[in-house]
């Protein structure tokens, strides 16, 4: 894979870190009037600093929740601390990846740093009700909302009417994200709703603007704010229309030697089923079906059991 130049600057946190609630990075605010309790969530990973902006930025115009509450969160500050842009991936994580831990046996086993600091966020994740996680990509790419497989999640991609393109999948083979945890992972409809925004690649000055375009209108979806509480300018143009994709499988690595026939980017629709998008253990990697898309193709991270791309077509 080709490197990108790291553009984003790294935000500085030393007021924010702190937090109101006596856990760090975590900032709460209650109206005191019944609503929704809505949590924004940035810095899973610590090389993905637009959620970062969004959230200061956030703080920054003092918003606060006219009804229910309204939760803010600056996830992996440990490896967040270690960021260095050029070499950024190697922040990502501490001990291991943070969007793989939310499940009740790796919780119960607090081994890695990773663990404990979920440890302490789950109060806040198991109390909201409405959830945003704010993440940017390895690859350049058009922006990605991710919906997880729950249908009320969709609806709500499409009441928000942006990004463009709309991703909805079953998350990962290797752990449980955040935004399938508990609750927020049944398929019955119960009140919840959890979106994970990708924003771009992980040093593009966009980014930035794609999660505090996002948070926007989360919020503002959610009921707990009024229109105007946001500025205009934190809204970006809706796009002509949305397109929604279905992953429908995911390519895991099964040993180091994984290799993509082309420098993917992520998002092209392959025509034809048997297309080579890849070669595994020296065995040709094809696409499973006609009008096959490509999503989230990287291999900076790759080890054994890691997907390094995932298939999906549209739905109607």
């Amino acid at each position: 894979m080709a490197s990108h130049e790291f553009l984003l600057p790294y935000p500085d946190l030393s007021v924010e870190r702190a937090g109101n609630t006596g856990v760090d990075g975590v900032w709460h605010f209650d109206s005191g009037v019944p609503g929704r309790n809505v949590m924004i969530s940035a810095l899973v990973h610590g090389n993905e600093l637009c959620g970062a902006w969004a959230i200061k930025d956030a703080l920054a115009l003092g918003l606060r929740p006219r009804r229910g509450t309204l939760t803010l969160v600056f996830a992996n500050l440990g490896a967040f601390d270690t960021f260095d842009p050029a070499q950024h991936d190697k922040s990502r994580f501490l001990d291991q990846d943070m969007n793989r831990v939310w499940s009740a046996d790796k919780l119960a086993d607090p081994n890695t740093r990773e663990r404990q600091r979920a440890v302490a966020l789950r109060p806040f994740v198991e109390k909201a009700d409405w959830l945003l996680d704010l993440h940017s990509m390895h690859e350049p790419c058009a922006p990605l909302l991710l919906t997880g497989m729950q249908p009320r999640n969709l609806e709500l991609a499409r009441e928000m009417g942006a990004p463009r393109h709309v991703i909805v999948d079953a998350g990962h083979k290797d752990g449980v994200r955040m935004r399938d945890f508990g609750r927020f992972g049944e398929l019955e409809e119960n009140g919840t709703r959890s979106l994970l925004i990708e924003c771009g690649f992980h040093g593009a000055l966009e980014s930035r603007d794609v999660a505090r375009d996002q948070v926007a209108r989360f919020v503002k979806a959610s009921g707990i704010v009024d229109d105007g509480d946001f500025p205009a300018d934190w809204f970006m143009p809706l796009p002509a229309e949305q397109l929604a994709i279905q992953v429908t499988d995911a390519v895991v690595a099964r040993s180091m030697d994984f290799t993509f026939s082309q420098d993917w980017q992520g998002l092209e629709e392959l025509e034809k089923a048997g297309t080579v998008i890849g070669w595994s253990d020296g065995e040709p990697v094809v696409t499973p079906y006609d009008n096959c898309t490509l999503v989230m193709p990287s291999l900076r991270q790759l080890l054994p059991g890691v997907t390094v791309v995932r298939l999906a077509r549209r739905v109607a």
